[in-house]
This record gives structure tokens, sequence and C-alpha cells, in this order.
């Protein structure tokens, strides 16, 4: 027996001595005590952020797209194959029992020499269970269970992905059908002014040359109308494939443009690190590379098999399950791996690598949600600066053009005066469109950054 259990016992030594390589240690990104750019306070928000913007058309949008969105349907069947993954990791932990049958005929001298010539027919039940004793198959089930954690973390990072895309291409719409609202009212301005200029020409005060600027102006603007127009076409087109629906079928009413900003608060910056779904995939996926790491360490070491069959055979098929012609049997097997050509340490190789690949991953996913929040914060207050920097603009813009004008009908300047005091004026009234849709755009990318939700 000695003799017998020497190169066991050998063989548990070399195990353990396996040279395994430890990815290297990177400490986790420092948690600020608080945002550099912080907002002061605002109401809270809860998972239906949507709905704080007032608007029952975005409401339906948001709804109809969480409900019929491709890649939220795609996101979803990944979670359920990983849960049915994990029934499967979780099922090794349980013994097999299986049924086998068969019937088979036995001939020549062979068969006779050992009395099972002619038909024999065959019976058994098997049961098979590996004893997880270095904990190995537990490793592998809690990888899969954070591997599930994952999936649905990476399913609500997709759902707010796509909340988030369906609120900012719908106010990107708004935003456009304002400027087109600005430049169609330039153009009737433009057309009152070429009415003006043409019985001005008739009558001799000016020259063709001032009707053909004032033709330029109204074709340029209308032209410009038109390229919203377009634009306005690819955002619609945008939320029907984002609602889940053939752009063909969808059309969206044009609408008003007066829906307030929410204020966004900040929140703690622990809070986001547990709210924001990437980070919580990130960490899951760390976790679970973690655990793989353990399980092909333990691939080193002894698995312990148990098997038992019970069943009988006979050449008739009514003495198949008699006692006389039944068989038993029970049988432990223990497998220990002495040489393998480096296989198994490449394995742990790759694992510890994939883990480490995981941990700066994660950091990484760290760093970037707050670079996002920050970015959205400053974002917001430098944007808030701008617009009333601008409306300042706007306000000189239209005194300026309304005088110009009053001053062009008595004569008392030049068309190119006015031409230019109308340019000026779009030009810094669309900015000012353009200022406050940006504004809306960070106000959502900020709920985005900070998880969708909070209270």
């Amino acid at each position: 027996m000695k003799t017998l259990l020497t190169p066991l016992i050998a063989a548990l030594v070399l195990a353990g001595c396996a040279s395994v390589a430890t990815p290297d240690s990177h400490p986790m990104p420092v948690t600020p005590v608080a945002y550099k750019s912080a907002v002061s306070s605002a109401p809270a928000l809860g998972q239906t952020w949507w709905h704080n913007f007032g608007d029952e058309k975005l409401d339906a949008l948001v709804a109809q797209a969480l409900a019929h969105n491709t890649q939220i349907q795609q996101a979803a069947a990944r979670l359920i194959e990983s849960r049915a993954l994990l029934g499967a990791a979780a099922a090794e932990l349980w013994p097999e029992l299986g049924v086998n049958a068969g019937a088979g005929r036995q001939t020549g001298a062979s068969a006779r020499a050992q009395n099972v010539y002619g038909t024999l027919y065959t019976a058994n039940v098997g049961l098979s269970y590996e004893l997880d004793v270095i904990g190995r198959v537990r490793d592998a089930k809690s990888a899969a269970a954070l591997d599930a954690t994952e999936r649905e973390a990476l399913l609500q990072g997709t759902r707010l992905l796509i909340q988030a895309q369906v609120a900012q291409t719908y106010f990107t719409l708004r935003a456009l059908e304002a400027e087109q609202a600005l430049v169609r009212e330039t153009v009737g301005a433009y057309k009152e002014t070429l009415a003006l200029t043409e019985k001005r020409r008739e009558a001799g005060d000016v020259s063709s040359l001032d009707a053909d600027r004032v033709r330029t102006e109204v074709a340029a603007n209308e032209s410009a109308a038109i390229e919203l127009d377009r634009r306005r076409a690819e955002l619609e087109h945008a939320l029907a494939v984002l609602t889940g629906v053939p752009a063909s079928g969808f059309e969206l009413a044009a609408g008003d443009w007066a829906q307030a900003l929410p204020g966004v608060p900040a929140g703690l910056p622990s809070e986001l690190l547990t709210r924001r779904p990437d980070v919580v995939a990130a960490q899951a996926h760390w976790q679970a590379s973690q655990l793989r790491v353990s399980e092909a360490r333990k691939a080193w070491f002894p698995s312990f098999q148990l098997t038992a069959a019970a069943g009988g055979a006979s050449p008739e098929l009514s003495s198949l399950f008699k006692t006389a012609g039944g068989l038993f049997g029970v049988q432990a097997l223990a497998s220990l791996p002495i040489f393998d050509g480096g296989r198994r340490e490449a394995g742990i190789q790759g694992a510890a690598a994939r883990s480490d690949e995981a941990s700066a991953a994660y950091r990484e996913h760290i760093l970037v949600a707050f670079q996002d929040v920050e970015d959205q914060l400053s974002a917001l207050q430098l944007l808030a600066r701008q617009a009333d920097v601008q409306q300042q603009a706007v306000a000189s813009a239209e005194r300026a053009t309304k005088l110009s004008d009053s001053r062009y009908r008595n004569g008392l300047v030049s068309q190119l005066e006015l031409l230019d005091a109308r340019r000026s004026e779009l030009a810094v009234r669309r900015q000012a469109l353009q200022i406050r849709s940006a504004r809306y755009q960070a106000t959502i990318s900020l709920i985005k950054a900070l998880g969708g939700g909070w209270a």
C-alpha cells in the first residue's frame, strides 16, 4: 500500500509547487470627495428621468423604444444566455443520473462458451458525481454568476443608452424645427424687402442690382431651410430605428420646444460607482476573471469521481429485471495530472493575463465615469453663461435690424446696411438656438453619466 501511495503523494507535492504568475497589483483610482464642477441642489430624478422634461411625445417614444428596440432585445438575449450558462455551471455540483438500455445478438464459438449465444438484453441505471473537494466547480459556478451579473448590468446600460439616444435625437429634432421657423421667418422678411425694392426700382430710386441682392438672400435662405428639412428627415428616420419600426412607416408631427430643462444634481462620487451600469459590469467581469485564475490553478490538483451502476443482462426480456440477473457496481476514481506538456501552466498564465486586463479595464471605466460627469457639469455651467451673453447679442441684433429697416424705408441708408443687419441677426439667433440645444444635450449626457436616475 505504501508503494502505491508514493506516486500520489509526490504528485500532490509537485502540484502544490507549480509556479503561477500573479498579475501586477494596481491600486484603484482614489474616489474624490466631490466633483470639481458640482451642482448645488436640484430635485431628485427617478429611473424614468425623461418624464421630468414634461413632454408626452418624448415619453411615448422612450416607452416604444424600451419595448421594441433591437439593441435592447439583443442585450436581453445575451442575459438569458448567461443565465443558462450559470444553470449549466450550477448543475456540475449535482450528481448525474442516466438510464441505458440495449439489445444485441452474439454468435460464434466464443459466445457459446460464455453462454451468451443469441440475443442479449441489457438495462442499467448509472450515477456519477464529482466530489468538489478543492472548490474548482464552485469557482466556475461563482464566475458564471458574475458573468450573469455583468450581462444584467450591460442590459441596463443598453436601456439607459437607448433612453438617452431617443431623448437627444428628439430634442435635436425639435431644435431643428425651431431653426426652420427662424429661417422661414427671415425668408419672409427678405421677401418683404424684395417687394419694397422692386417698387423703388420701378420708381427709379434704386438699380436692378439692389433687387438682385435681395433675391440672392431670399434664395440662399430658402436653400438653408431645405437643408434643415433634410436634416430633420434624417433625425426622424433615426428615431424610427431607435423605436424599432421601419423608417418608411414612421412620422413625427411637428411640435413646440418649450420644455424646461430639469435640474440635475451631481450626486456623490461613491454613489456613481454603484449606479453606472458600465462600471458595475466591469467590476463583475474583473471579479469573474479572478475566480477563473483560481479555477485554472486548481486544475493541478486531483479530481475525485464517484460512479455507481445497477442493472441487468438477460437473453429474455421477462427475466431482465430479476434479482438473479442483476448487476451492481460502485467505483471511486481519483485523477491527478503529473505532466501535460505545459497545458495547465499556460491556462493559468492566460487566466492571469485576462484578469490583469479586466482589472485595468475596470480602473479605466472608473476614470472615464468621473471624466464624463465632470465634462457635462462644466459644459452645463459654461453653456448657461454663454446663453446669457448670447441673449444680449440677440437683443442688440434685433434692435439693429429694426433701426436699419426703418432707415432704409426712409431712404437714409443703403440696402447693404439692411442686408448686413439681417444677416447678423439671423446668425446670432441661430447660434442662440444651437446653444440652447447644446444645453439639452449636455443635460441628458450628464443624466446618462450619473447612471440614469437617483433619489
